[in-house]
């Protein structure tokens, strides 16, 4: 018979507990039953000795069982796409839609902002009238009509998750590659998935900065993943730049649907189609990885992914009428102001953590979870890396609430972007894949 103390004794011993010691002990975590001294002292015992590889697929499993696991009946593969974080990063607005325009169906939940990066709910707060709280049914309803909807994790969703990584929060044990898998798999695998992609992102603009660091993370979840069943490829990504050039969260609904309607096009669609295509190979709904990526970026340039997308706002209780008047719909900030280089050259190097934590002092994201947001504030039009400039060019605008806002978030996105002599170039936005 499995009880906390012993479990927790098994992990100081470097001894892995066993499948039945982890299903109980995530089931105390869900119904209280394990105390909050309990859940830090495993939560420690892991972070220091590890699980290995069977016991982080048995806590994976066993958290994803704490709670409601859906499943579906649906004419297509059940997808999603995982991000571990990133700055100007709304590619899952352009990607869930693109998916369902090519046959899949997308239950994609998602977070909230944490850090100095942006998060996708966050985003779609700035839609009025839409709920990203939805019902099981809701949520049912919602991705049978429009092929994906985009929600946060209701209640019965991996309680277990939700009990430990609060825990974690307060005992330094966030970085635990074993919990870190645990946490986001949980979930995802909770959603009743067929085929998922991970994008790690690895930069000066995500929580990874470290190449290695960021490999062993798509190693250990892609590893996870596919032990539990789930057809599972990870892309480490590049974030030494903002995937698009916008950071804030009205700001990048609006990158999004420049690019759903053809105004623009750039790194957010190359990564999309990245991304997608090869959720499409894995689910066999496509020959190839790129035949799937055509087929993202078709649906993207043909309308198609627009169409979902505005389906899916209304069926969330947005405006029917979302993507043919979109720009009427979304917040605007009081002061606006092009801020401009200081000299001519090339922009070789940005400190993407440093532009997202302007964002968040404008308000646009939060410093404590009670803080509300202003959903209008954040930088846009910011300059590419690589890009040659001369003195007096953009280097991106601001939109700030406050003109003593916009001049601190002025002198942060100066500090933020280094101009030199020589000539820099692009980064590759795909480093590597796993799976």
């Amino acid at each position: 018979m499995s009880d906390a103390r012993s479990i927790i004794a098994k992990l100081r011993k470097r001894q892995t507990p066993t499948r039945d010691d982890l299903n109980w002990f995530a089931r105390g975590l869900a119904d209280q039953s394990v105390t909050d001294a309990q859940a830090g002292a495993f939560a420690m015992a892991v972070c220091l000795n590890g699980l290995g590889d069977v016991g982080r697929v048995a806590l994976t499993m066993a958290m994803r069982d704490s709670g409601r696991v859906l499943d579906w009946d649906l004419d297509g593969p059940v997808l999603d796409k995982h991000s571990t974080g990133g700055v100007g990063d709304c590619v899952s607005l352009v990607l869930a839609p693109a998916l369902a325009a090519c046959g899949a169906f997308v239950p994609m939940i998602s977070g909230r902002g944490l850090g100095h990066t942006g998060g996708t709910l966050d985003k779609l707060s700035a839609i009025p009238g839409l709920s990203t709280q939805l019902s099981g049914e809701q949520l049912r309803d919602v991705v049978t009509r429009a092929g994906c909807a985009i929600v946060g994790a209701s209640a019965d969703i991996a309680p277990a998750d939700k009990r430990l990584y609060a825990v974690r929060d307060v005992t330094s044990t966030v970085e635990s590659l074993d919990l870190i898998t645990a946490s986001i798999l949980s979930k995802k695998l909770a959603a009743g998935l067929d085929g998922l992609v991970l994008d790690v992102k690895v930069g000066s603009g995500a929580f990874m900065k470290d190449r290695a660091a960021a490999s062993d993370l798509a190693e250990a979840l892609v590893r996870t993943a596919n032990a539990a069943g789930c057809k599972t490829t990870a892309l480490i990504t590049d974030m030494s730049q903002p995937v698009a050039p916008a950071l804030g969260n009205a700001l990048e609904v609006a990158e999004t649907m420049k690019v759903l309607t053809g105004q623009t096009k750039g790194k957010l669609v190359e990564m999309c189609a990245s991304l997608g295509g090869v959720l499409l190979a894995n689910a066999a709904v496509v020959e190839d990885v790129q035949a799937g990526a055509d087929a993202i970026a078709a649906a993207i340039a043909d309308g198609r992914a627009a169409e979902r997308f505005g389906a899916m706002i209304a069926a969330m209780g947005g405006p029917v009428q979302f993507v043919e008047s979109w720009p009427r719909f979304l917040p605007e900030a009081t002061v606006i102001r092009e801020i401009a280089a200081p000299a001519s050259g090339y922009v070789s190097a940005m400190d993407g953590e440093a532009l997202g934590l302007a964002v968040v002092e404008l308000g646009g994201g939060r410093k404590v979870e009670t803080d509300a947001l202003n959903l209008a504030v954040g930088l846009s039009d910011v300059v590419r890396l690589g890009t040659q400039v001369s003195k007096g060019q953009p280097l991106a605008v601001v939109h700030a609430g406050r003109a003593a806002d916009a001049d601190r978030a002025e002198t942060a996105l100066r500090a933020a972007i280094t101009i030199t002599v020589a000539p820099a170039d692009s980064p590759d936005l795909i480093l590597d894949w796993v799976g």
